[in-house]
């Protein structure tokens, strides 16, 4: 199924329906302020199997990252953060950052690699942002597999190729082609994995 979300106000009724998806154990692709990804409920268990299956990943084993409508979830999903590291988070969130920090016990134990590393996001995307407040938790993020760049950025082609996959297809119109900057906050420096959309200047 396809669902059209405006990108800047997102109708309530429409978000509703996501978040019902959502809670009903459902796989979505639904917009970023970066690229396109696939998401679920971080709850759903059977739901993040799906979504590593579509990416043929090992979920024990795979960097997935949590969107978050805010920072208020980071004492429930990443353990106490130093000051500087809490400060950069506020100068730089919402935007197109992940950063990778050390996971709490609350991490659904799907999601915990060997590392105890989660990535978080909070992305400057009002539609991402309405399904997770919507929803009251995070949900999460894993890039799309695809081949040519339509393959991620074209809610049409997404819809052509993953109908058999996911529910529900959350068109807010042509996403963005370059993935978000990931910076590790596990050590006492924060250290640039991936320079993606986000400027990162040390």
């Amino acid at each position: 199924m396809m669902l059209y979300v405006h990108p800047e106000n997102p109708q309530p009724r429409n978000i509703k329906t996501v978040v019902e998806c959502l809670e009903k154990g459902g796989v979505i692709i639904y917009p970023t302020d970066t690229i396109y990804g696939l998401g679920c409920d971080i709850f759903q268990h059977k739901a993040i199997e799906r979504i590593c299956r579509i990416k043929k990943i090992d979920p024990y084993k795979a960097q997935l990252s949590f969107i978050c409508y805010d920072l208020s979830h980071l004492s429930d999903f990443s353990k106490q953060l130093s000051r500087s590291t809490y400060r950069l988070l506020r100068e730089c969130l919402p935007g197109p950052y992940t950063f990778i920090l050390p996971a709490s016990k609350q991490v659904p134990k799907i999601l915990q690699n060997k590392k105890e590393t989660i990535g978080l996001r909070v992305p400057a995307n009002n539609i991402a942002r309405a399904i997770v407040k919507e929803l009251g938790h995070p949900i999460l993020s894993a890039s799309l597999p695809g081949e040519v760049v339509e393959d991620y950025t074209d809610p049409e082609i997404m819809h052509e190729n993953f109908m058999n996959e996911v529910e529900l297809v959350v068109n807010g119109g042509i996403g963005g082609t370059v993935p978000s900057t990931v910076i590790d906050c596990t050590q006492d420096e924060p250290r640039l994995i991936r320079q993606g959309a986000g400027e990162w200047i040390q």
